[in-house]
């Protein structure tokens, strides 16, 4: 008697083979993909290291799958192989004496001897005995019985194949993997050919699979290690491209804060020293820029503060005379006279023009100083006014006694220009409100009634330092000053707005002769920054244009801070001119 041969690829038709899970760590590469696709990587440095990391994990996992999977496949193979071999080398062997009803205990002995062999198999035996009755043989009870003997196996063994120039033998050698408890076993079945008895084996794979447990857990921290290393190599790529950048960065901020020298050491001949070669050359051609265009601006002041210097000998002259004239004026004959009011209108409208001039380039040059004196405001307003002959347009709200530490000159200044601008151009009654608040512009704002200037159309005022209290009639307040100037005229059209503090501009360019020279506002403007605060102008709800001058109550610091600074003071940003 003889036994079939295994099965082509070894697993018999309707047998399975027990699954070992999944390649280590492929569910771990899915899940960082998902993480990586989630996470918003700001830091270049970072991204760098992720992608890296990503790389070499990715390289590693493949790579410990594959090796995983070929000695998997290797280890058990050559074990089932040795194992279905010697089983099948010792079926036929053992069986070939045996009747062909043999007794029980024949079945025993042929089982036993089986199993003694190398492979270290459970056997279990099944034939007829001579009375016609089935008997089953099994070296170990508790583990291979016939119902332990998976169906799909049995069903398998016990076929009959038809024989053919193609299968040589009714019956084959069939095998399964399974596991019972944790513990995987392979499993294996045929029938002795000719009517003998069929043998069935069982063989613990546990050795195996604990030398492909170590096996994974060696793969597992090699990839870890790969994991690490590749991080340290990303650090250590990240900084060397990085630094580069990072120096380029403080670079370009050095040049952003006026630092027109800023150069960069150039090494090497790659992309980023290409940068840096590209980013030396804009920086000197931006030097060279900025110096001709300072150069132009020092020779323009110098030229404007020359002209109105030099105006002013000749023009005092010219002053003395027109004043001459006009006293005479109502002696000259009728055809004369209105020419000497054109001289006299003129030579005035000249010498402010001068005067404005020179103020501007003190303001350029940044040589303009405050006087500070402690300023009671209702009194100031009312003597602007009085001294111009407006007390019959203007109408004034400020309650006395509110003293302030100011340059009482400017802002006469202030004030003289703005009511004045309000006269000339909006529409009497002008109202002239004085209040104080809070340093905070958004609660001085809230609770001040009136006018609501809006946000953008002229420059905000600068902060005020609240310096200490000042005593002289009285102590000066914390907080700033507020005072509202409205008219009741048109307004100031929307598109003017942006612009109604620029040096020279006019609303309207029809009349560039006998609406001023457009400097005052500017010079308001300039005179409000030099004390740490600002003009801001807006349309009233109800018709009309409303100015708001906002000054700190107490400017002694910022001019103990020009005096510590030498008298220089930056030119105060966006002067502005008048509608």
């Amino acid at each position: 008697m003889t036994t079939a041969t295994p099965h082509d690829g070894g697993a018999g038709e309707g047998a399975h083979e027990a699954g070992d899970g999944d390649a280590p760590g492929g569910r771990l590469v899915r899940l960082l993909r998902r993480v990586a696709g989630l996470l918003r990587l700001t830091s270049l440095r970072l991204r760098l290291v992720v992608v890296f990391a990503l790389v070499a994990l990715t390289a590693a996992v493949s790579a410990s799958g594959i090796a995983y999977w070929l000695n998997r496949n290797t280890v058990l193979d050559r074990t089932q192989n040795a194992a279905l071999q010697d089983f099948r080398k010792s079926l036929e062997d053992n069986t070939r004496s045996l009747p062909l009803r043999p007794r029980c205990s024949e079945l025993q002995d042929t089982a036993r001897q089986m199993a003694a062999g190398p492979q270290n198999y459970a056997v279990l035996l099944i034939g007829v005995d001579r009375e016609g009755k089935a008997c089953a043989a099994t070296t170990d009870k508790d583990l291979l019985t016939l119902e332990n003997v998976p169906q799909a196996l049995r069903n398998a063994v016990d076929q009959v194949r038809p024989v053919d120039e193609n299968n040589q033998a009714p019956h084959h050698l069939y095998w399964q993997r399974k596991e019972v408890g944790d513990v995987p076993y392979l499993v294996a079945g045929a029938k002795v050919i000719g009517g003998g008895p069929t043998g069935y084996m069982m063989k613990s794979l546990a050795t195996e699979r604990q030398d492909l447990s170590s096996l994974g857990w060696s793969l597992g921290i090699a990839t870890a290690l790969a994991l690490v290393g590749s991080a340290l190599l990303a650090q250590a790529a990240a900084t060397t491209v990085l630094r580069p950048v990072q120096r380029l960065g403080h670079a370009a901020r050095q040049l952003g804060e006026g630092r027109l020298d800023t150069r960069l050491r150039v090494t090497g001949t790659d992309e980023l020293a290409d940068l840096s070669r590209t980013f030396n050359r804009t920086a000197e051609r931006l030097q060279q820029r900025v110096e001709e265009l300072s150069g132009r601006e020092a020779a323009s002041r110098r030229f404007v503060a020359d002209m109105s210097h030099e105006l002013r000998t000749p023009l005092t002259a010219i002053t003395a005379v027109t004043e001459v004239l006009e006293e005479e004026a109502d002696s000259f004959d009728p055809m004369i006279a209105p020419a000497v009011q054109l001289v006299v209108s003129e030579t005035r409208r000249l010498n402010d023009l001068v005067e404005n001039l020179m103020e501007v380039t003190r303001f350029d040059a940044g040589t303009a100083r405050l006087v500070l004196d402690a300023v009671d405001v209702a009194d100031q307003v009312t003597a602007c006014i009085d001294a111009r002959a407006w007390l019959d347009a203007v109408e004034l709200d400020a309650d006395r006694g509110t003293v302030a530490r100011l340059d009482p000159r400017r802002l006469d200044v202030i004030l003289a220009n703005l009511i004045g601008n309000a006269l000339k151009h909006g529409g009497s009654p002008v109202r002239v409100s004085v209040r104080t608040e809070p340093a905070e512009p958004a609660a001085a704002e809230s609770a001040a009634g009136g006018a609501q200037p809006a946000d953008g159309p002229a420059a905000e005022p600068r902060p005020a330092a609240d310096a200490a209290p000042f005593e002289q009639g009285g102590e000066i307040p914390g907080g700033q000053l507020v005072i509202r100037v409205r008219d009741h005229g048109p307004g100031i059209p929307e598109e003017v707005l942006p612009h109604v503090f620029d040096r020279f501009y006019k609303a309207s360019a029809s009349r560039p002769r006998s609406e001023g020279s457009g400097l005052g506002l500017s010079i308001a403007q300039e005179n409000a920054h030099i004390h740490g605060g600002g003009i801001s102008a807006a349309n009233h709800p109800e018709g009309g244009a409303v100015f708001t001058l906002r000054l700190p109550m107490d400017a002694s610091r910022l001019a103990d801070d020009a005096s510590a600074a030498g008298g220089e003071r930056p030119a105060g940003g966006g002067a502005e001119g008048g509608r």
